[in-house]
């Protein structure tokens, strides 16, 4: 497996690691059709990937406004969507250890909301503590959720900067002349909720 593929998976996975949160409701994206895609980039290329959510609390009002969102992801099911099964699981393995994200020390990551602000038609700014392996940084990103008879459908798509969890691998904020092996800090989740 080489070496840029190892290191977009590297910061793929902060993104992943990046939601989480305790709560009182599991989720399970087979059962319901929640998922978070994450999205990675490089000089000379990209890499893409799931990883499950492992529990979540999201409440409205009476009026259908979002109040509080918590959210879970267990790093233990990082997954990569666009390699050979064998690179992939060489990719992964290598996500899960020591050298990156250690997920049998951090097997979750943890997103709490701090301020949720309506702005009309089901939209919000939403701003919340994002942790990465005990690295905690406030992030801030617009949502879209509905909460109609019960069911909660939620959408956002979050940028997320590695270098602010000391993600370092190929990073050009700690880093100089990399050149094409160059990976950006920042990456892409599409987080889509149905509950």
């Amino acid at each position: 497996m080489s070496k840029m593929r190892n290191a977009i998976a590297v910061f793929v996975a902060a993104a992943l690691v990046g939601f989480a949160f305790t709560s009182s409701e599991s989720i399970k994206d087979s059962g319901n059709g929640s998922t978070v895609k994450w999205l990675a980039k490089q000089v000379t290329g990209q890499h893409e990937g799931t990883v499950n959510f492992g529990k979540m609390d999201i409440n409205f009002d009476e009026a259908g406004t979002m109040t509080s969102a918590n959210f879970a992801v267990d790093m233990t099911t990082i997954k990569n969507t666009d390699l050979d099964e064998g690179s992939a699981t060489k990719l992964v393995g290598h996500l899960k250890s020591a050298d990156f994200f250690d997920t049998e020390n951090h097997p979750y990551s943890m997103f709490k909301a701090t301020s949720i602000q309506s702005m009309g038609k089901g939209s919000y700014e939403i701003t919340g503590d994002l942790t990465i392996k005990e690295i905690t940084n406030s992030i801030t990103f617009k949502a879209v959720a509905t909460n109609i008879d019960g069911k909660v459908m939620a959408n956002a798509k979050v940028i997320i900067d590695r270098s602010k969890f000391d993600v370092k691998y190929r990073s050009g904020s700690f880093f100089e002349s990399l050149g094409d092996k160059l990976i950006y800090d920042d990456f892409e989740l599409d987080i889509n909720i149905v509950k």
